[in-house]
């Protein structure tokens, strides 16, 4: 199953539509918050999205975290802020062990990475917006029976056209 992975879109649409066409086909995209909405108005455009609230998104009726089954795995979805993952990954390495997650993917932090904590992939594909490695990027993971494999992807930012 292939799945595409954005975070902290922050209602860079624009952006967000081009990715999702760098991406390819893909069988589901998860939204790890701020701007919940986007992930709404993306799912307008034919993919089946899930996403979950952010930090940003006070005023937004959403769910905090989903638990996804996606190629045979668990992927435990949040943003990461009620985990505090500025400071670090226990308390959300703990949630993702009490649900059994095979894959924890979050956002938040603006910064793309991905990491194995014992037999849990952390996967946090950056940010659309003010991304903290100075570039916007996303992510497309890849699970399946015979594995997990995290991709991490620069975004291409659109070209101006002049007059």
């Amino acid at each position: 199953m292939r799945i595409g992975v954005l975070s902290d879109t922050h209602g860079n649409l624009t952006l967000a539509r081009m990715v999702l066409e760098d991406m390819g086909p893909i069988d589901l995209l998860l939204h790890a918050g701020d701007y919940y909405e986007d992930s709404c108005r993306m799912a307008e455009w034919g993919v089946r999205v899930v996403g979950v609230v952010g930090n940003c998104d006070c005023r937004v009726e959403g769910p905090a975290e989903r638990l996804v089954q996606a190629g045979g795995r668990r992927l435990l979805l949040t943003h990461g802020h009620r985990y505090r993952v500025k400071q670090d990954f226990r308390a959300l390495w703990a949630r993702a062990r009490e649900l059994g997650a095979d894959v924890v993917v979050f956002g938040h932090t603006h910064r793309a990475e991905a990491f194995w904590l014992g037999k849990v992939l952390f996967f946090n594909p950056g940010s659309l917006h003010a991304p903290a490695g100075g570039r916007p990027s996303y992510g497309v993971l890849l699970v399946g029976e015979e594995g997990i494999r995290p991709e991490l992807h620069p975004a291409q930012a659109p070209s101006c056209a002049h007059a």
